[in-house]
């Protein structure tokens, strides 16, 4: 099927640089944190493969697509207005859209709010979650010693310090860390230890990034290291860092679409490993779902894999998406 092409395209008042292959009806990839349109280099191929016009863009702030410099540029609702932005300037009626991790809420939260353009959407790692009572950061766990990773990405330049002094080893700890072997591998050593896991939470006095030289997964070559890592040296963390400073904000602007459900066609795919799947409350989320989400078909859950979905596990999660894309009606 050859290689990706990548061009860059105006969208919502922005260039954003898009990865695309193959030809058919489009499916729309949205990458999460700390990724781009690379981590979905096995599913671009696949759906090619399938029939499918295959998009996968560098969301704002990461690779090669445009960094607005304020952070209140980073909300959902400038998120949904950039993806119905890569429909029009690529000139498509409709799509169906992908998302993983942060490009998981944008995903869920661009067809609920948009089902006109995106007429299903297939979810890996991050369930829908209804909007919560309060602003989400009162309620997020810290302690005098830790906070969740979350809160530690709020204050504007301290996160960046730490990522961006060796964008290589900070790209490696995070996507092992991430991953199903790195997932046994912190539970094995906080056993021994005799400690429990406390998931998500970072040190005040160390910060997040281990101290000691991690391997690499096995589903991730040097070649993929690389190029991740020259990505974010050249464009940094600041961007991909203001997602978290918009939570608040987005539970603000969300308030206006309260008790708006997705009604598109859905799938979702998380790994028995994920971190996202072991938070507290995830199990009930994932049972209770399908008041949010009528039309949800299934939930596939992947034995041994961690977060990084799709990279994990290529073969299952291409064939699942492909199955579901197959699916749909028209």
């Amino acid at each position: 099927m050859g290689e990706p092409t990548q061009r860059t395209i105006k969208a919502n008042g922005i260039s954003l640089n898009v990865a695309e292959q193959g030809k058919g009806p489009m499916v729309l990839l949205c990458h999460g944190f700390p990724e781009g349109w690379y981590s979905w280099r096995h599913q671009l191929e696949a759906l090619a493969a399938a029939g499918y016009h295959a998009v996968a863009p560098d969301m704002r702030g990461y690779g090669k697509s445009d960094r607005p410099e304020a952070i209140d540029q980073y909300t959902l609702l400038h998120m949904v207005g950039d993806l119905v932005g890569v429909l029009d300037a690529l000139e498509v009626k409709d799509a169906v859209i992908v998302g993983h991790d942060w490009g998981a809420t944008i995903a869920w939260h661009t067809a609920r709010l948009r089902p006109d353009r995106f007429r299903a959407a297939a979810i890996l790692s991050v369930p829908y979650r209804p909007r919560s009572p309060v602003p989400p950061t009162r309620v997020m766990p810290q302690t005098a010693d830790a906070q969740f990773y979350q809160l530690y990405f709020q204050e504007p330049g301290v996160a960046e310090a730490e990522f961006e002094r060796d964008p290589r080893a900070t790209l490696g700890a995070m996507l092992f860390g991430g991953s199903g072997e790195g997932a046994a591998a912190i539970r094995a050593n906080a056993e021994r230890a005799g400690r429990t896991v406390g998931v998500g939470m970072v040190s005040r006095k160390d910060g997040m990034l281990p101290k000691v030289q991690v391997p690499l997964p096995s589903w991730l070559s040097a070649t993929d290291l690389d190029y991740y890592s020259a990505e974010f040296a050249r464009s940094g963390f600041r961007g991909p860092l203001n997602y978290y400073r918009n939570i608040d904000r987005n539970w603000e602007l969300m308030g206006a679409f309260e008790g708006v459900k997705v009604v598109v066609p859905s799938l979702f795919i998380a790994g028995d490993h994920d971190m996202v799947i072991a938070f507290p409350g995830a199990a009930e989320h994932l049972a209770n779902m399908k008041q949010f989400v009528p039309q949800l078909r299934e939930i596939k859950i992947l034995p041994g894999c961690g977060h990084w979905t799709q990279q994990e596990r290529p073969a299952e999660v291409n064939a699942a998406i492909v199955e579901f894309l197959r699916s749909l009606p028209g």
